[in-house]
């Protein structure tokens, strides 16, 4: 297995990185070949998330951008395996369904533990290497830096979480990621938008957040996890490889890129003190 393509790092000198785990869609010819269905492996990724955010090359923000599918391995699980929400319904480190439950791998070839450790070591440390050597090179430069999380996720998956999920999903560890000046001139700007929002809910923040938001140490993270009806315009409910995912449009995606902009440009005002 080959991570050469992994991953795609825009650096800038401010003091904000954004780290972008679930936009991959490549999966290795060897791990497709025993998949049901390359469409139900690329479901459940973060669509046009990439799109979305473009704009923070223009504040000279740090990009950190998978290329591989999460299908493959999901960069913001423990490495151990140890899940994230005790109790609830999730996807592992290698996941082998999608979140609605559907089988990813034809019976009898889904990944053993050896292969899952060849998998972490080909494809999850080079990215969170890149990760993390890239939070060091900007905290050396700034007394305190922000990273954040990009995610989206369909706005209704029963099996994950009950009724419609808020379109702005702010994570923090449950306050513990970042400092509550940060926590809270975010979380104004997004009940601002006027969208259901909400923070600490069902999505706390995965790895990335819990691990590498270090507010003692000038490292504050945060997670934004969007109901993919704010950006794009998404049909709830069940999907299928006719209708999903849908077309990434611009003006219709620009209330919440608004919204974001403005969140980011938060993040670095408080990065900068």
């Amino acid at each position: 297995m080959s991570g050469a393509a992994d991953p795609v790092i825009r650096r800038g000198a401010a003091p904000l990185v954004l780290s972008l785990p679930h936009v991959g869609t490549a999966i290795p010819e060897a791990i497709e070949a025993r998949l049901v269905s390359p469409w139900l492996a690329r479901k459940d990724a973060d669509w046009w998330i990439g799109e979305l955010y473009a704009f923070a090359a223009d504040l000279d923000a740090t990009i950190v951008r998978a290329h591989w599918s999460r299908t493959v391995i999901d960069l913001n699980r423990d490495p151990t395996g140890v899940s994230l929400y005790p109790g609830q319904a999730t996807t592992g480190l290698c996941p082998v369904e999608t979140f609605d439950g559907e089988a990813l791998y034809r019976p009898g070839e889904e990944p053993d533990a050896k292969e899952i450790e060849a998998r972490i070591d080909t494809f999850y440390r080079p990215y969170h290497k890149a990760l993390a050597d890239e939070i060091s090179r900007l905290r050396n430069l700034h007394e305190r830096i922000v990273v954040y999380d990009c995610h989206s996720i369909r706005s209704v998956i029963s099996r994950l979480f009950a009724g419609k999920l808020p379109v702005f999903n702010l994570g923090t560890n449950s306050g513990a990621s970042a400092d509550p000046a940060l926590m809270a001139r975010v979380a104004d700007i997004i009940a601002a938008s006027g969208r259901s929002h909400v923070v600490d809910g069902r999505f706390k923040g995965g790895y990335i957040t819990r691990h590498y938001g270090r507010p003692e140490n000038g490292v504050h993270a945060l997670q934004m996890e969007l109901a993919c009806r704010g950006y794009i315009r998404e049909s709830l409910g069940p999907v299928s490889e006719a209708d999903w995912p849908v077309a990434f449009d611009a003006d219709f995606a620009a209330p919440t890129r608004g919204t974001l902009r403005a969140v980011l440009a938060a993040c670095l005002d408080f990065a900068k003190g």
